[in-house]
């Protein structure tokens, strides 16, 4: 497939152009005009750039781009970063907020789903953006049963605490450095939060609202979209897809 037709596809099945983000998405380095193998990862790195090499990809696409707000001299690590893919040939693409509230192959949605919820409306404002999602069950589904299903599922460690009921019916969703978006939950039906990172206030936060609260991992939830995205590819463009794990642990 032609570079440019992936790359029109990528913006418009994304909204690349509609959505504001610190993070610079769309193609960030430009490689090989003709793609046949994609790698996706979470984190743009040396390591998930030898390895996308090693795999002889022509497009690496990442949640966590390099360019954030700012330009910086390219030396040092960049430098490293930058030859690696240009000497392989490989386009780097990402999408940051655009992948975390897309309705069909996003972080949120697709958390919400594993939890065996059904998705229903966006929730959650970051900058003026709505990028989590929310889940109702029909059935209450016991919060121990939740927090196990996703440390099997995503194969992380977790921590929550459980300041509400529990049974669940309702939860949100917002991955990744999601528990500053805590309070957002004031005055709704919201039975559990799940975000990625732990984070010290928002106990407090969690334990006065009397929600429960579960901290999945920042990577492991965010391993969810570029993995929806692949198969995306894989259906409706015949590309080779194939995900690149590079856990950090948080």
């Amino acid at each position: 497939m032609r570079l440019k037709e992936l790359v029109r596809f990528l913006d418009e099945y994304l909204k690349i152009k509609e959505i504001e983000d610190n993070s610079l998405n769309g193609m960030q380095i430009e490689g090989k005009s003709d793609v046949q193998t994609v790698a996706l990862a979470t984190d743009a790195c040396s390591e998930t750039f030898i390895k996308a090499a090693s795999l002889r990809a022509d497009m690496l696409i990442v949640h966590h781009g390099i360019f954030w707000g700012k330009q910086y001299p390219i030396t040092g690590i960049h430098a490293e970063r930058f030859r690696t893919l240009l000497t392989n040939g490989i386009t780097l693409y990402a999408a940051h907020l655009p992948l975390d509230l897309h309705p069909e192959v996003g972080n949120n949605v697709e958390l919400v789903r594993l939890t065996g919820f059904t998705p229903t409306e966006p929730f959650g404002k970051y900058h003026g953006v709505v990028i989590g999602y929310k889940g109702i069950s029909k059935k209450a589904v016991r919060y121990e049963t939740i927090i196990n299903t996703i440390r099997r599922k995503l194969n992380t460690e977790t921590i929550g605490y459980t300041f509400g009921k529990d049974r669940i019916t309702s939860l949100a969703v917002v991955s990744g450095d999601g528990a500053s978006m805590l309070e957002q939950v004031t005055d709704t039906d919201i039975d559990l939060f799940i975000t990625g990172e732990n984070d010290h206030i928002s106990y407090h936060i969690a334990r006065e609202l009397k929600v429960n609260i579960i901290y999945a991992g920042h990577y492991a939830t965010e391993t969810l979209g570029v993995k929806s995205l692949s198969r995306v590819l894989k259906k409706e463009h015949s590309l080779n897809t194939l995900f690149i794990d590079v856990p950090t642990g948080m």
